[in-house]
């Protein structure tokens, strides 16, 4: 197969995507090795925390053929030792002659890799456009540079934007197609955030099921922001099926209120990424204010209230020129329902 060198990143970044969910704390990374000639002659895609990169995956497919060639990676190529080798010193070894690299690397301990390249003669390109390799990285890349982890706030509402009818019942606004992409979505996150208020109108397991109801083996983080300490002792977010954060204004204190802020510096301390903030609507409202939300995935079906609870509550804007940002990312059909995503500025 023959790839112009735009194509070849856009295969790239295809692949990155294959690792998404399975290589947190870790950063989603595809690499394509170019022949002269340009046809592909190696590729691949780090699949999971502590196994080999991107690089070294396309190297070793490619073999002999990685002499000369170009190398097309979606993030700078590492430059430091930890569970694995440099990436850069094996594009070195293996003779690649060129690196186009879309996004540079923002942890300092890994950083430096196009300097190591260009050092020992190899031509290191910025890609012309990023734009699709900062998406398909976007958890990682946030995480890193903002020092907490990336937060989706995720919403299943009706036209016209509420969660839960005038009498309370929300079970089931959305479909079970839209259900069963959250379970998907939930499986590729380390975190799920949830408010006190949630916990005790739902008692929600927040677990990821398979379609006959049993757990995963792998089960994100349940973080339950709660003041002033009252999840019930016989909540479902405290069974055993994963592990639980109930995060009280004692540990997490700013005066009477919890410090979300402080909640997602430790989160992030204790090496989670990706946070799936899933309500309630004051809770979604407060961290949106304070600027913690970095993308929102609404879930819309095709059912209008005219009354309840609205998606969102209590937000400090108060006039046009103050409302949040939001640029439309995708659009997807679950059944009857239609799945918008944005990312939030």
């Amino acid at each position: 197969m023959t790839l112009t060198a735009a194509e070849a990143m856009a295969r790239a970044v295809q692949l990155a995507e294959m690792g998404a969910g399975t290589v947190l704390p870790n950063p989603v990374v595809g690499c394509v090795l170019l022949s002269p000639t340009g046809e592909v002659v190696g590729e691949g895609f780090h699949q999971h925390a502590g196994g080999p990169h991107a690089e070294i995956l396309a190297l070793a497919q490619a073999g002999d053929a990685a002499r000369g060639a170009t190398a097309l990676v979606t993030l700078e190529p590492c430059n430091h030792t930890g569970r694995t080798g440099p990436c850069s010193l094996a594009l070195i070894a293996a003779g690649v002659a060129k690196v186009v690299v879309a996004v540079n690397d923002p942890w300092p301990m890994a950083a430096g890799g196009t300097a190591t390249l260009r050092a020992a003669g190899v031509v290191v390109i910025e890609a012309a456009d990023a734009a699709a390799a900062e998406d398909v990285n976007r958890v990682w890349l946030t995480a890193t540079r903002r020092h907490r982890p990336f937060v989706t706030f995720k919403a299943g509402m009706t036209i016209d934007a509420r969660v839960a009818a005038a009498d309370g019942t929300s079970r089931w606004i959305t479909s079970p197609q839209s259900r069963a992409d959250v379970h998907e979505l939930r499986a590729r996150v380390d975190t799920i955030m949830v408010g006190i208020g949630t916990v005790l109108a739902d008692d929600p397991l927040l677990t990821v099921r398979d379609e006959s109801g049993r757990p995963a083996a792998r089960q994100p983080l349940r973080v339950v922001i709660d003041s002033p300490g009252r999840t019930p002792a016989d909540a479902k977010v405290r069974n055993a099926d994963a592990e639980t954060m109930i995060a009280t204004a004692t540990e997490f204190g700013n005066g009477a209120r919890v410090d979300v802020a402080a909640v997602l510096a430790e989160l992030y301390r204790r090496g989670r990424r990706h946070a799936l903030l899933e309500g309630g609507p004051r809770l979604a409202t407060a961290m949106l204010d304070a600027g913690l939300i970095d993308e929102i995935l609404v879930y819309i079906a095709p059912l209008v209230l005219g009354s309840g609870r609205s998606v969102l509550e209590g937000s400090a804007v108060r006039t046009l020129t103050q409302a949040h940002r939001a640029e439309l990312r995708s659009v997807d059909m679950f059944g009857p329902d239609v799945r918008l995503r944005y990312s939030v500025s």
